[in-house]
């Protein structure tokens, strides 16, 4: 693969780029599905990466946050999600809002 324009770009920054796009899709359904809607989302580039931050309605911290990342020995139509977080991302940290509702952020390494 060739690079083309800033940076490098390649297998390497390809598949980070996948990375975070799955974190982004995982997060934001997950705040549709389950948070009783996305209330705001953020995105910081930073040395490391790229800071995510998913606001939603509900306080309900999901069970899954902060397990193991094992991904559910059956296909029932969802589970996936978090583990993929897991599995993708660094510095989960879950706050709930003064207004309201939880803020989740994670830190998606582009490397």
């Amino acid at each position: 693969m060739e690079a083309h324009g800033h940076g490098s770009s390649g297998p390497t920054a390809e598949a980070a780029v996948i990375d975070l796009l799955l974190v982004v899709s995982e997060l934001v359904t997950n705040a549709i599905r389950h948070g009783r809607g996305l209330a705001g989302f953020e995105v910081d580039p930073v040395p490391e990466g790229v800071r995510l931050s998913v606001h939603d309605y509900s306080e309900t911290v999901p069970s899954a946050a902060y397990g193991p990342g094992t991904l559910p020995q059956a296909h029932e139509g969802s589970g996936y999600g978090w583990p993929l977080i897991i599995r993708l991302a660094r510095e989960i940290r879950i706050e709930h809002r003064r207004e309201g509702g939880k803020t989740v952020s994670v830190l998606v390494p582009m490397t």
